[in-house]
């Protein structure tokens, strides 16, 4: 069945199930969604979603990177959406590495960034937010109109093509743009043979594998160690 995915990825609590409470009853009325939410021990947003009425799975992925959880899951993921003749899937991911980016070329990948957590935050959310197509600005009602402004310039400078969208998501202003936006992005008749927008980080260290013990004679496998010439005198 031809569908949109739609991923919405971001730090955590910077606000992703607050926009898509009031996103989701705006795409229902055109389209037929069901949401997926990935976290790594618990999460309760499943009856957020249960409570207006969509199909909803939560993935939780216990000790593994959920990023890397939730690529590995994308070909179920796409056959539990078929198996609910649903033709958009919502993806809620668990907003930790900030380094990861599980967007493919044929999703239409979002970042949600918290406005009030630093002007600076955009430098440190990596390929999310290089990657991604849309950039949602939640809490702006909890910051001047002159850090919005330097929050936005820092996130064109690093990503000048993504559509950038000011959302409250205690009241849900702004979020009918992005609903608009979002129902007028193409749709994508097959997922077969789509490919990663950006590599995963490199592994396997000893710690990934379960070891506990600290020390350069227990370390195995890609590491990384600190440049202490670059160190301040």
């Amino acid at each position: 069945m031809p569908k949109r995915i739609l991923l919405f990825s971001g730090a955590s609590a910077c606000g992703k199930t607050a926009v898509l409470r009031w996103l989701l009853p705006l795409l229902s009325g055109r389209t037929h969604p069901c949401v997926c939410k990935i976290d790594c021990l618990h999460s309760d947003d499943a009856a957020v979603y249960g409570r207006l009425g969509l199909p909803c799975v939560t993935g939780l992925s216990g000790d593994i990177c959920p990023d890397h959880f939730l690529v590995s899951n994308l070909p179920e993921l796409f056959a539990w959406a078929d198996n609910r003749q649903c033709d958009t899937l919502v993806i809620e991911t668990a907003g930790l590495c900030h380094r990861c980016s599980p967007a493919t070329q044929r999703m239409i990948a979002g970042c949600v960034l918290d406005c009030t957590a630093s002007c600076k935050t955009p430098d440190k959310l990596g390929p999310m937010l290089t990657q991604a197509d849309f950039i949602v600005l939640t809490k702006i009602d909890m910051v001047s109109q002159a850090e919005l402004e330097i929050i936005s310039w820092n996130i064109r400078r690093l990503n000048p093509s993504a559509v950038l969208f000011r959302v409250d998501g205690l009241v849900g202003y702004g979020v009918d743009l992005l609903a608009d936006w979002l129902l007028e992005s193409e749709v994508c008749r097959s997922f077969e043979g789509d490919t990663l927008r950006h590599t995963m980080p490199s592994g396997i260290c000893s710690y990934c594998v379960g070891e506990t013990r600290v020390g350069a004679a227990f370390q195995q496998g890609i590491i990384g160690k600190i440049d202490f010439g670059e160190a301040n005198p």
